[in-house]
């Protein structure tokens, strides 16, 4: 029995299948299309929302909402549990700010009600790495604690390299100009972002695939640690032969084995879109 409940949100991208098997209390993102709304991972998949965006339609998203949270919070107050909720970062979505507020609201009937909640500023199976660390942790019996630094230190020590299969989608969330969609396609540019604080942050704009791979590959050899022995994250937009392929030459490159490759879900995917690749690796790693 694990005595410390884990809980994380939708935009980790993990499978429903690891929330199950692992008691991983599972919170949602909402994904507006057609009209109507849907819950990321659990009424919507992401491959309904890739197939929407290729046939031009543009679905909206929209944090895990207040009354689900005071449901939920209110339902381990009573059961007098303690949590760490492991959020998704603050920069990217109001989802972490919503849920401290409504944490403070339900403490205020329930005083005793033990829930911490971290802001990873990560996002997809980066966030994805530390909830699994942190669950590993709980399911050894750590101190609450001791899977609180262990969260702090992953999230804090992170790596996120993307890139994006076509530049039209983050011209559509504003992320670009759409004369530099138009002109990127015609040349074959493929920007290279990364995360910073949180927040989406472009670092490059590389012509080719080949540019573009050997690029992150050096990228990865400059920031990170120990590769080799490390779980690389691998997410991808609704292509899992590009995935494949960039798994090949990491492991190529650093001899690395152990992978956690995942579909990026819908409300990532509903801004990132089709063809989105991510690279996920600790920079730094505990005691050294």
């Amino acid at each position: 029995m694990v005595s410390i409940h884990i809980i994380a949100d939708s935009a980790c991208d993990l499978p429903l299948s690891y929330f199950r098997e692992h008691d991983v209390t599972f919170f949602p993102l909402n994904v507006h299309l057609d009209g109507k709304d849907y819950e990321d991972g659990l009424t919507i998949q992401s491959k309904t929302v890739y197939d929407a965006m290729r046939n031009g339609k543009a679905p909206k998203t929209s944090q895990v909402s207040p009354e689900y949270f005071l449901e939920k919070f209110t339902d381990f107050a009573k059961k007098k549990e303690k949590g760490i909720y492991i959020a998704f970062s603050s920069a990217l979505s109001g989802t972490y700010q919503t849920a401290v507020m409504i944490r403070n609201q339900v403490k205020e009937q329930y005083p005793d009600f033990d829930l911490e909640i971290i802001d990873t500023k990560c996002a997809s199976v980066g966030y994805g790495l530390v909830v699994q660390k942190a669950v590993e942790l709980a399911e050894t019996g750590a101190s609450k604690e001791e899977i609180i630094e262990d969260i702090v230190f992953n999230s804090t020590h992170m790596e996120h390299l993307f890139t994006v299969g076509n530049l039209e989608y983050l011209a559509r969330g504003g992320r670009i100009s759409r004369t530099s969609a138009f002109v990127g396609g015609l040349l074959n540019i493929r920007p290279l972002l990364h995360v910073e604080d949180g927040k989406l942050i472009p670092l490059e704009k590389l012509r080719g695939k080949k540019k573009l791979v050997n690029r992150t590959l050096e990228l990865m050899r400059e920031r990170g640690v120990n590769l080799d022995k490390q779980t690389i994250g691998i997410s991808h937009g609704d292509d899992l032969e590009a995935a494949l392929e960039w798994k090949q030459a990491i492991q190529e490159e650093f001899g690395t084995t152990s992978f956690e490759i995942q579909m990026v879900s819908a409300t990532i995917g509903a801004h990132s879109g089709p063809g989105t690749i991510a690279i996920f690796f600790l920079n730094k790693e505990k005691g050294k």
